[in-house]
């Protein structure tokens, strides 16, 4: 929303504008007019330029609020103070507010309450405001349920007759294994693995499985352990099974802390973001 390398005077005119404008929405607050077009007339009979002008109603009276903005490095002094307070009391202005942000000077400070201007610091946040506030801005969190259902075949043993069972954890661990035939041919314990499972994939699922493969006097290899075993056939028991993968993803949006606005007198604290998020921080 906003370019944090090209932030200058007019920039910061906006971004005051778009600040008053969002936190005052709910109350009615309407801007009137901004910028270098935005004159009133005085009693004086004076035009005066006013940076941000803005308007609320209580339903009965109107009152209008003049918002200076100051891009300085300087803090803002007495005179501007009184500057502003002469503006809004020629222009019949009900309320008067300075924007700075190289905040205010003592006695600016306390003119400004002697003539109840409101003043308001919004400059580029610093490391020593990091250490009281955070440094990002939430922009919502959301959450969604993913409904996954896994059917997959499940080996749960493999025979290999006199009571003899292959060992594994896992169906993985059949890739060490080899059988070598009676005509010298070797084949890997997977080939009849991965057929059984295909055929424990066209079953109804929970189902008990078993199939026996013959491989007359043959010879089982453990190629890790180089154990030899004789056998004259496999037999594999499996069941299609049904797992529950589904899962609850949650999703939290967040954007940096760009600026920093604080209200002199009545101590609100508010950060703003670079995609325009205003934040308060409560007390």
């Amino acid at each position: 929303m906003y370019d944090a390398n090209n932030l200058d005077w007019k920039t910061y005119e906006s971004i005051t504008k778009y600040i008053y404008e969002a936190l005052g929405r709910e109350g009615g607050v309407k801007i009137k007019g901004h910028g270098s077009n935005c004159r009133v007339a005085g009693k004086s009979g004076v035009s005066h330029q006013i940076d941000v002008l803005t308007s609320h109603s209580d339903g009965i009276h109107t009152y209008d609020t003049a918002i200076e903005c100051k891009y300085w490095k300087e803090k803002v002094n007495k005179d501007i103070v009184m500057k502003v307070s002469e503006i809004i009391e020629d222009a019949n202005i009900t309320k008067g507010v300075i924007v700075s942000k190289g905040g205010f000077t003592q006695d600016g400070i306390a003119f400004a309450k002697y003539r109840n201007i409101g003043l308001v610091e919004l400059r580029e946040i610093n490391d020593e405001d990091l250490e009281r506030h955070s440094k990002e801005i939430s922009m919502g969190h959301f959450g969604f349920n993913l409904t996954i259902l896994i059917t997959s075949p499940v080996i749960l043993s493999a025979e290999i007759g006199n009571n003899r069972m292959i060992e594994f954890e896992h169906e993985l661990d059949f890739y060490d294994y080899s059988i070598i035939l009676n005509d010298g041919q070797q084949t890997p314990l997977t080939l009849y693995a991965d057929d059984f499972r295909r055929a424990v994939g066209k079953s109804p699922k929970d189902k008990l499985i078993t199939k026996c493969y013959k491989i007359s006097t043959s010879v089982l290899m453990n190629r890790i352990t180089n154990v030899s075993i004789n056998l004259d056939e496999i037999t594999f028991t499996g069941r299609l099974t049904e797992i529950d993968a589904s899962r609850k993803i949650e999703v939290k949006l967040v954007d940096k802390v760009w600026l920093i606005m604080k209200s002199i007198f009545d101590q609100r604290i508010f950060t703003f973001s670079h995609t325009g998020i205003i934040n308060e921080h409560k007390k």
